[in-house]
C-alpha cells in the first residue's frame, strides 16, 4: 500500500511540474502560431526573444536593482518593441518575397541575436540571487502528502492562464483582433477594405514577442539558469508544441504546450532525464503521423 501511495504521489508531483512547464511552452508556442497564422512565417528568431526576455529581467533585477514585478512589466514592453523592430527590419522588406527568403532571414536573425547576447552578457550561466526575488516564491503554497506546489508555480500558472484569457479576448472581442483574423484570411482584401496590414502584423509581432519574453522570465525563475543559447532548445520545443496543437491555432498552441510539457516531465520522471527531449518529440511525431493538422488544427485545402 505504501508503495502504491508513493507512486501516486510521484505521478501527481510530476503532473504538477509538467503542467507548469507546459504553460511556459504554451506561451512561446502562441507567439509562433500567431505570426504564422497572420503571415504564414515560422519566426525562428522567436526563441531568441524568449532568451532576451530572461536576460533583460535578470539585468534589471540584479544590476539596476528594480523590484521584480517592475522589471517583469518593463521586460514585456521591451520585448514587444523588439518584436516590432524585428518585423520592421527583417521581415517587412520581404513581404512579397518567396517564403524561403523570409525563413532564411529568420534563421539569420536567430543566430545574430544569440551572438549579440553572448557579447553583452557573456556565455556563462546567470542565476538570480534569492535575496533579490520575492521570498514567497520559494515557499509552499499547497502540500498534500509528498505533493507540493510552490508559490512560484502558482505564479507561473496564474500568469499563463490570465494572459491566455486576455489574448483570447483581444483576438475575438476587439477591432484589432478582428483585423488580425481578416489579415490572416486575405491580406489583399483586408488592405482594400482599409485595414492597415503592416500595423496589424506589427501588433501581432508585439503581442507574440511579449508572451515569448514573459516565458523567458518565468523559465529563468523556475530553473534559475539563464544563458545565451537557451532560446534555441525552447524555441524548437515551442515550435513542436505549435505543430502538435495545430500550427496557426492559438488554442492548439496552448494545448500542444501542455501536452508536450507533461510528456517531457513524465518521461524524465519515470525513465530518465536524458530522454526527456526525445520523448516529447516522439509524442509530436506520433500526432503528426496520425493527425497531420495537429490535435485541434483544421486541415488546409489547396486552392486551384
Amino acid at each position: 500500500m505504501e508503495n502504491l501511495l508513493d507512486l501516486s504521489s510521484l505521478f501527481l508531483q510530476q503532473l504538477v511540474n509538467g503542467v507548469t512547464l507546459g504553460g511556459v511552452y504554451a506561451l512561446i508556442a502562441v507567439g509562433y502560431t500567431m505570426v504564422y497564422g497572420v503571415i504564414q512565417l515560422i519566426n525562428f528568431a522567436h526563441g531568441e526573444i524568449y532568451m532576451l526576455g530572461a536576460f533583460l529581467a535578470y539585468t534589471q533585477v540584479t544590476i539596476l536593482r528594480l523590484p521584480f514585478f517592475v522589471a517583469f512589466v518593463l521586460t514585456l514592453l521591451i520585448c514587444a518593441v523588439l518584436g516590432i523592430v524585428l518585423d520592421f527590419i527583417a521581415y517587412r522588406p520581404l513581404r512579397e518575397a518567396p517564403r524561403l527568403a523570409a525563413l532564411i532571414t529568420a534563421i539569420g536573425m536567430s543566430i545574430f541575436l544569440q551572438n549579440l547576447a553572448m557579447l553583452i552578457w557573456g556565455s556563462q550561466i546567470k542565476s538570480y540571487p534569492r535575496e533579490l526575488l520575492p521570498v514567497v516564491f520559494y515557499q509552499p503554497a499547497l502540500s498534500v502528502g509528498d505533493v507540493s506546489l510552490t508559490w512560484l508555480q502558482v505564479f507561473i500558472l496564474s500568469v499563463t492562464v490570465i494572459f491566455m484569457v486576455v489574448l483570447h479576448l483581444i483576438i475575438h472581442k476587439t477591432k484589432v483582433g478582428m483585423a488580425m483574423r481578416a489579415v490572416s484570411q486575405d491580406k489583399v482584401t483586408s488592405a482594400l477594405m482599409g485595414i492597415g496590414v503592416n500595423r496589424v502584423i506589427s501588433f501581432t509581432f508585439a503581442i507574440g514577442s511579449a508572451m515569448g519574453g514573459m516565458a523567458g522570465i518565468l523559465v529563468g525563475l523556475y530553473y534559475n539558469a539563464i544563458f545565451p543559447t537557451m532560446g534555441y532548445i525552447a524555441g524548437v520545443k515551442a515550435f513542436a508544441a505549435a505543430v502538435l496543437g495545430g500550427i496557426g491555432s492559438v488554442p492548439g498552441a496552448m494545448l500542444g504546450g501542455g501536452v508536450l510539457g507533461i510528456a517531457e516531465v513524465l518521461g524524465a520522471g519515470y525513465l530518465s532525464s536524458e530522454y526527456r527531449d526525445g520523448i516529447s518529440y516522439a509524442v509530436m511525431i506520433l500526432v503528426i503521423i496520425f493527425k497531420p493538422s495537429g490535435l485541434i488544427g483544421q486541415p488546409q485545402g489547396e486552392k486551384v
